[in-house]
Formats: C-alpha cells, structure tokens, sequence
C-alpha cells in the first residue's frame, strides 16, 4: 500500500470516528445512571416517631398519615436535587459537542465537578441534617461512583481521539 492509499485509509477512520460511538455510550450511561440517582429513593433515616425518605428532593414521611399524623415533605433539599440533575443533563449536552473535541473535553472535567458536588451535598445533607437518627443507604448511592468511572473513560477516549486527529495534521 503507497503512501496515498494509507493516507486515504487514514482519512477513511478519522471520518468514522467523527461518529464517536463509545464516547456517546459512556456519556449516555453517564446521563442515565445520575438522572436514576436523581429521581429515585437514597436511603431512609429511622426517627423515634416516623421514618423519613431520603431523595435528592428532601425527605418525605413514609407511610399513609392516619390520626392526624403528619405526611408531606419534612425537609426540602433544592440544592441537592438541582446539582444532581445538573449532573445528568450535562452528559446528555456533551454528546452533541462531537465536532469540537476541546469542548467536549472541558465539559467532561465539568461534569467530574458536578458528580463530586452532589456526592459531597448529599453526604452533607444525609448525616447532618438528622445526624441523632440511624441512616441507612439503598444501593442507588453507587451510581455517582459509576457515573465517575463513566465519565473519566470517555474523557479518556475523547483525548485519544484528539490525539489521532492532532497526530493526521501533522502528516497532512
């Protein structure tokens, strides 16, 4: 194979990657698992007189009230439920950023943060808001964790694609 056909062999996957399939998967799951974080139940916290629900939007009484018994939300948590679904949006926006690769990088490192604020402000708000009461996490408060790794190996398959493009230039 000449010089020419490798250069057209080149050019024929720096266009096929263009498509980036494993980055828009890792960041779809990434999107995926921080929206299930964010709409789905973290943990219940056992008070003498009732037990409450922890979700990213506070903590609501469990149960049917009977006897005048309280129901509703005890404590709203708007700042853990706006960086946790900041946080699920922010991958689903990255996809779209195909075409510029520095962007698309800074948006990763970006998301990184907003996953860091929401395990930090859920963390805050799960052990000192009732911190006298017993906490006990579902299995829901892995995702953040997952979404990390996700988030970090298509920061990494975003930076080897920048690599491969940067390295075609240099033979153009």
């Amino acid at each position: 194979m000449g010089p020419c056909m490798a250069q057209v062999a080149l050019q024929k996957k720096l266009n096929n990657m263009v498509i980036q399939r494993w980055q828009s998967v890792l960041l779809l799951i990434v999107a995926a698992l921080m929206g299930s974080f964010t709409f789905l139940s973290l943990g219940q916290i056992q008070m003498p007189e009732e037990s409450l629900n922890f979700t990213t939007l506070g903590f609501e009484i469990e149960g049917i009230p009977t006897d005048g018994a309280q129901s509703g939300f005890r404590a709203h948590t708007w700042i853990f439920f706006i960086v946790s679904l900041m946080s699920a949006i922010i991958p689903l926006i990255n996809i779209f950023l195909f075409r510029n690769l520095r962007l698309q990088k800074t948006i990763c490192l970006v998301e990184v943060l907003f996953i860091l604020a929401t395990v930090g402000v859920g963390c805050v708000y799960g052990y000192s808001l009732f911190s006298p009461y017993y906490v006990s996490w579902s299995s829901v408060i892995i995702m953040p964790l997952l979404a990390f790794l996700g988030d970090v190996m298509a920061y990494n398959r975003i930076n080897s694609d920048l690599k491969l493009l940067s390295s075609a230039d240099r033979l153009r």
